[in-house]
């Protein structure tokens, strides 16, 4: 990290100028961190929960008319790290779901505001994924038990409703060629 004019380690052991540092010399850290441990739970039943890291990825399939501005999404690859498979039709289930909250994060959720106002406050205009708009999903399992977590696992769910966004987006913006600086990505965003 840089502090005042010096680049400094995580440790603040080792100190050097940022000149010096841009002269071509190497400089290389490594560091790992430890997140603090699952507690007991105490009588009322509460404790604090650790925290565990997942990692996914997506590949998207996209139709595009763009004279229309009409979008379909027709496959969704992942290859997810979902710690320790507890149920594995619940699992692709929570796999299926994230990213169809992801689709409509992607292509159709938008609140509109009218000076104020909510101008989409049903829905019926307020646009959510259906069933009808639901991709292929062709998912990868990766069991790596996260040894701090109860019985290994980590969370399914909120891992690809965060990231297939952005790969639906890039999609899109791969199929038109358009920059794409917002989400949901609209018919007026890409229509040529």
């Amino acid at each position: 990290m840089i502090e005042d004019t010096d680049v400094v380690d995580m440790l603040g052991e080792f100190r050097i100028s940022v000149i010096e540092a841009s002269s071509g010399v190497l400089i290389e850290e490594t560091f790992e961190h430890h997140h603090r441990p699952t507690e007991e739970l105490d009588a009322n039943g509460q404790g604090n929960c650790h925290v565990a890291f997942a990692f996914v990825a997506h590949r998207a399939v996209v139709d595009v008319d763009v004279e229309l501005g009409l979008v379909k999404v027709i496959q969704i690859a992942t290859a997810q790290d979902v710690g320790r498979v507890l149920n594995p039709i619940a699992a692709l289930g929570q796999i299926e779901g994230g990213i169809a909250q992801g689709l409509g994060l992607a292509v159709m959720e938008e609140i509109v505001l009218d000076n104020g106002k909510m101008r989409n406050p049903s829905f019926t205009d307020y646009l959510l994924p259906t069933a009808l708009d639901a991709p292929e999903v062709v998912a990868i399992m990766i069991e790596e038990p996260e040894p701090q977590a109860p019985l290994g696992a980590k969370g399914i769910g909120e891992p690809p409703c965060i990231s297939v966004t952005p790969a639906i987006a890039a999609a899109i913006r791969n199929a038109t060629g358009r920059d794409l600086p917002r989400v949901p990505i609209r018919p007026q965003d890409i229509c040529l």
